[in-house]
């Protein structure tokens, strides 16, 4: 569930089409606020979800509204709604784009639970009732945050039994870290929203155990890699799978922490599943933990002598089809993704943001080639890779530090 959505109006001196509207407001905000404003990019993340456009022509102008949901926080949902009004172009003609209303969702929800808390309240006459006012106050108490401390040099949102405590819950944000205040968790410390594992937290595993606490959707496999990769973890923690961490029950975070496994017995499950992401992985957890890092498997050696594939099997594996270019153009704007099989026909259409998990549950070779509008994203690639897919077409290419040999990236640029 969303946290906010964004309401605006638009209001354009031509006639055009909701996927032009949808393609100005991505092309003229791309890059005004740097990479990691980028609206594509969020939308990978899942920190804004799909834009909603409604329109109807009145004369020659077209009018209407436009929906954002976003997962960002105040501060950044604010900046988001300002930076969609900079929109000033639909293709040639003038167009003016205005914020009218930020809803948040969590207390239209809570205003809801209050009327329906009333509604029972008036219908309970059998018994005597009690003060109203008493238990709205408690409600308000029990929905009050409390507020995290800063803690050291990097001011990261920490609870107050971080130094005393013998292990440390390491979350993502500032969300998260309240989120267990409120149940009575107080060793915990988050990383503060930084792409890079701050130094106050490499201190503290110097010390101190880490139990690493991340969401069960894919920013919180982002976030496992990110911190697997830099920091010396002991125990693994997820929330249940599609949640996160900042909207857990009391009791379904007790029930996560309690399902903790160290970190080597939890790549070493990944490993056993084929992921050679883990084995790295757990290599550098070995490293950081000092202990002997395992050799490879004796399987891999034995593969080596197999002969590569012949030079025309290559070309005709890699053979793109025309018609790409012109699937790519009608793609733009539309964060979609199209899966094609060995003869280039169409499989399915489907939303960017579910391509991951599409692709997980495919069977390998069963998708040849994948059309989308979105980020070719090291995530995705190393996804594809593992299902045998032999090329990957986005709209742009991502920071990738890794790149599988037996696949093909190109961009919508280059296709064409």
């Amino acid at each position: 569930m969303s946290k906010y959505l964004i309401r605006a109006k638009i209001e354009i001196d031509g006639v055009v089409e909701k996927h032009d509207i949808v393609g100005a407001i991505f092309g003229q905000t791309e890059g005004l606020l740097g990479d990691q404003f980028d609206l594509r990019q969020l939308q990978d993340k899942g920190r804004i979800g799909r834009i909603q456009v409604n329109t109807k022509i009145q004369g020659s102008k077209t009018i209407g509204e436009i929906l954002i949901p976003s997962n960002l926080d105040r501060v950044e949902t604010a900046l988001l709604a300002a930076l969609i009004e900079s929109v000033d172009k639909v293709g040639p003609y003038d167009a003016s784009l205005k914020v009218v209303d930020i809803v948040d969702l969590r207390l239209e929800k809570i205003k809801k639970i209050m009327e329906r808390a009333e509604e029972i309240l008036r219908k309970w006459s059998k018994e005597k009732a009690p003060d109203v006012r008493e238990i709205i106050k408690n409600i308000q108490e029990m929905l009050k945050a409390p507020e995290p401390i800063s803690y050291g040099p990097d001011e990261l949102p920490a609870g107050p039994d971080v130094e005393k405590a013998d292990t440390i819950i390491l979350v993502e944000g500032r969300a998260d870290v309240i989120n267990l205040l409120r149940y009575g968790i107080n060793n915990v410390v988050a990383i503060g929203g930084a792409r890079k594992v701050p130094e106050t937290v490499k201190k503290l595993a110097e010390t101190k155990k880490i139990m690493l606490f991340v969401d069960g959707d894919h920013g919180g496999d982002l976030i496992l890699k990110e911190v697997l990769r830099n920091l010396k973890v002991d125990f693994v923690a997820r929330a249940p799978a599609g949640r996160e961490v900042e909207e857990l029950t009391g009791r379904e975070i007790e029930e996560a922490l309690s399902k903790a496994t160290s970190v080597f017995d939890y790549l070493n499950n990944l490993v056993k599943q084929g992921s050679k992401e883990a084995q790295h992985l757990l290599q550098i957890q070995q490293k950081l933990h000092k202990l002997p890092v395992e050799a490879k498997p004796a399987e891999v050696k034995e593969e080596a002598p197999q002969p590569p594939p012949q030079p025309v099997e290559k070309e005709e594996t890699l053979m793109i089809p025309g018609k790409l270019a012109e699937d790519a153009k009608a793609l733009i704007g539309t964060l979609e993704a199209i899966l094609y099989d060995q003869n280039w026909n169409t499989l399915k259409k489907i939303p960017v943001r579910d391509l991951v998990n599409e692709l997980a549950s495919a069977q390998p070779g069963s998708v040849h080639g994948i059309l989308l509008d979105g980020i070719l994203t090291q995530r995705l690639i190393d996804t594809a890779a593992e299902k045998n897919v032999k090329i990957l077409v986005g709209a742009r290419l991502g920071k990738v530090e890794e790149k599988p040999r037996d696949i093909v990236l190109l961009t919508f640029n280059e296709l064409s």
